[in-house]
């Protein structure tokens, strides 16, 4: 392989992985207040890269907390819970009712 071409695929891979981070991002910021959705809703077919994804990320707007576990547990604990209840997001007990709150 020359140099140039293994060039192009670390740039295309890069591409490509930025590509997707974009994607969560935009999926998260689709969520409407008062709804949730899960990490395999906003990165269908990988959930974990969407944790990394969210982790990673440094935007101060950005409503991380309405994304949960598919179950409706939450990551983050009582901080992300304190921004779902302002919200006005149900919970049954600890966890989000996906019942009524999935988008």
């Amino acid at each position: 392989m020359s140099r140039e071409s293994a060039i192009s695929r670390d740039i295309y891979g890069l591409t490509r992985t930025r590509d997707r981070e974009a994607e969560v991002l935009e999926q998260v910021w689709g969520i409407p207040e008062g709804l949730v959705a899960t990490y395999g809703d906003v990165s269908p077919g990988a959930p974990r890269f969407a944790g990394a994804v969210l982790f990673a990320c440094d935007e101060p707007d950005l409503p991380w907390w309405r994304v949960v576990r598919a179950d409706g547990s939450l990551a983050k604990g009582a901080r992300q819970k304190r921004h779902l209840i302002a919200e006005g997001v149900p919970f049954k007990g600890e966890r989000v009712d996906m019942s009524k709150a999935r988008i």
